[in-house]
């Protein structure tokens, strides 16, 4: 059951993860190329999206991997000739623990590692690429706003790198507008930053105050484009990119060095512990659930529905949680009832399961009760 478990949770994470991974890509391919990226850039920042989509995956994938096995056990009836045997559900559950343990680990390995590494590398590229310059103006066609009161417009782009029939207005100081002209241009790297060299132009200033328009033919001008972006230091002081082991010695100084209240960030490091939790409580859950339905040749479909309900709701209680969290941080032992529910729940399904002489005394009591309930309605 172990190697089955692990070989259809490999396959059902693959197919996950490649749905919205690509979903992703596809938008962030849209953006960055339409921005005048090269093709590697969007190839790193996709990748750095990736941890964060396989760990929302992970629990998922775990969930349909235990239900899959068990209905295909079912469906084969070799469920049916494993429990003749003796085998009780607690003793079929064992290999279930075992493959949730493991895929916790990989989801701890992610929550508590890579997804915060990988956001925050994700993080100081976007400002990095943002603030490339060079990038925003190699867009033929269209007019552009690299920086607030800054207007470039090139109608076309040589494989040469000759920027032809172009345009740049500055209107950054009101009272020294300046609108810059010419027939070609290039972009130039040179040790104090990017420059704009501009052919045969005219540069035109207008002047506010006596109404006045000043033009100058140039047969050559430098215009330096690297003060369009601000040099800010860039901020990474989020909750989502704070190690763990911060956050467990000292989570106040956290809430101080990224501005967030205290409640966001003990549900941020809680809800990595309960992240790996959740692996575990949904293959357990769908596990239980499908292992409480005897055998029939129509399969099990009625408690996979059902083992998808339980597990809606688990993720209904995580959400519900959140919210007192958040305002009160002294209530994170809430973050962990979903999973302790849970667990609960998976337990009590396999007492179900081990005793099926159950179902026809509760069929009995429950179903002459609705039968009373709905002769009195009538």
């Amino acid at each position: 059951m172990l190697s089955q478990l692990m070989v259809l949770f490999g396959f059902f994470a693959l197919v996950l993860v490649s749905i919205f991974w690509i979903n992703k890509a596809v938008r962030m391919f849209d953006k960055l190329i339409g921005d005048g990226q090269p093709a590697w850039v969007f190839f790193e920042f996709t990748a750095l999206t990736l941890p964060a989509v396989i760990g929302s995956m992970l629990p998922i994938a775990a969930f349909a991997a235990a239900v899959y096995v068990v209905h295909r056990l079912s469906s084969d009836s070799e469920l049916a000739v494993v429990q003749a045997t003796g085998y009780s559900p607690w003793r079929l559950a064992r290999s279930v623990v075992v493959f949730g343990v493991i895929v916790a680990l990989m989801m701890s390995v992610l929550a508590h590692l890579l997804i915060p590494n990988s956001l925050s590398q994700l993080r100081l590229r976007e400002e990095e690429v943002s603030r490339n310059v060079t990038a925003q103006l190699l867009t033929p066609g269209e007019f552009l706003h690299p920086a607030p009161g800054v207007t470039f417009y090139t109608r076309e782009i040589t494989p040469e790198g000759e920027l032809r029939d172009v345009f740049l207005s500055d209107r950054r100081r009101p009272e020294t507008a300046v609108t810059y002209t010419s027939s070609r241009a290039y972009l130039v790297q040179d040790p104090a930053g990017t420059r704009l060299v501009m052919v045969a132009g005219l540069a035109q200033s207008l002047r506010p105050s006596g109404q006045r328009l000043f033009t100058t033919h140039f047969e050559d001008f430098s215009y330096d484009i690297s003060s369009l972006v601000s040099r800010d230091a860039i901020n990474l002081n989020k909750v989502a990119f704070a190690g763990t082991v911060e956050m467990l010695r000292a989570p106040h100084e956290v809430a101080a060095r990224t501005g967030a209240a205290p409640g966001a960030v003990m549900a941020e490091l809680h809800g990595r512990f309960t992240a790996a939790l959740m692996c575990l409580v949904a293959a357990l859950v769908g596990f239980a659930t499908l292992l409480t339905g005897a055998f029939s040749r129509f399969g099990v479909w009625r408690q996979v529905l059902v083992a998808f309900g339980l597990l809606v709701g688990l993720k209904v209680i995580e959400s519900a949680v959140l919210a007192p969290v958040l305002v009160t941080a002294a209530l994170w032992p809430l973050l962990y009832l979903p999973s302790l529910a849970g667990l609960a729940l998976a337990a009590g399904l396999l007492w179900l399961a081990q005793r099926p002489g159950i179902w026809p005394v509760i069929a009995a009591v429950v179903l002459p009760w609705h039968r009373r309930s709905v002769g009195r309605g009538t």
